[in-house]
């Protein structure tokens, strides 16, 4: 069994960058994958979804994918030389019209170098050859995390969920035993209130038809029986290898129900009482249910 809260990061190189990824998931109905990355990447974009999905089905998955040079292998200086030419001969023409000065063409380019409208620093225009390979298994390794982190985390609600499954199966076991002793003794009750009601002449027949029509209405022992099975199903859900998460929600909702028509049927108090705390066991389940894959 494996949550849908999990976490994953991974590290690698291309020629020119350091790729980094992280990976954090949480709860959601379906697979909601949020890409965060450079321009660079958008061409990968479907690839990347691709290899997530081989790893993770459920979860609202955020990735963070960065991408860091390696020095400075990937820029270039750009020399605007036009600009700088320009810019020489009019000092050194204007100088010695103006003031009969001589200015010398390095200690102008001197002063020009540092100013960015003459020079620029660029990103080459090369191809990574390995980065789209690079990315795609970061990403991958990122997923492997994430999933190990989840399958930690889903080992702790398995356990939970066991226990509070045999809660239930225990309550439903003790609900059976004491309706069988309740009808039993129920029919006594009735049968007693009659006779002392109408005296010796009580007609057996009708007696037993009044009976069986009283009982029948309270009768929950069909809906202890769908209980079982579905706490049954419960358990083959529990040891399953493979995401069962929305099976489990459905189940739940299922057992809700029953233990519903069993409040809603029953008058004993002993049968409210046992009704509340299959209730709360059952709220405790379906919560820890929301995070399973």
């Amino acid at each position: 069994m494996r949550s849908m809260t999990g976490f994953g990061k991974s590290l690698q190189e291309s020629e020119n960058y350091q790729i980094e990824v992280e990976m954090k998931s949480v709860n959601h109905r379906f697979l909601d994958i949020q890409l965060r990355h450079p321009r660079q990447l958008n061409t990968y974009e479907q690839v990347i979804r691709q290899t997530i999905k081989e790893t993770l089905q459920r979860g609202r998955v955020e990735v963070y994918i960065t991408l860091k040079e390696k020095g400075d292998s990937n820029k270039q200086v750009v020399m605007h030389w036009d600009l700088m030419s320009e810019l020489v001969t009019n000092m050194q023409k204007e100088a010695r019209q103006r003031f009969n000065e001589d200015i010398s063409a390095a200690s102008i380019l001197t002063r020009l170098t540092d100013n960015d409208a003459f020079i620029d620093i660029q990103e080459k225009q090369t191809t990574d050859t390995n980065l789209e390979s690079a990315v795609i298994a970061a990403v991958r390794e990122a997923a492997i995390a994430n999933n190990r982190s989840r399958e930690k985390e889903g080992t702790g609600i398995q356990q939970v969920l066991t226990e509070n499954r045999a809660l239930l199966q225990q309550k439903v076991a003790e609900l059976s035993a004491f309706v069988d002793v309740y009808e039993a003794d129920y029919r006594e009750r009735f049968e007693k209130r009659l006779v002392d009601f109408l005296g010796a002449e009580v007609d057996q027949d009708r007696l037993l038809t009044e009976l069986a029509i009283l009982i029948e209405r309270g009768d929950i022992h069909e809906e202890l029986d769908r209980m079982n099975i579905h706490l049954t199903s419960m358990a083959e859900l529990l040891a399953a290898d493979k995401p069962v998460g929305r099976e489990l929600d459905f189940l739940i909702q299922e057992m809700n129900r029953e233990v519903n028509t069993i409040g809603s049927k029953s008058s004993p108090i002993e049968i409210k009482n046992a009704v509340v705390q299959m209730k709360t066991t059952i709220e405790k389940i379906r919560e820890q249910v929301q995070n399973v894959e």
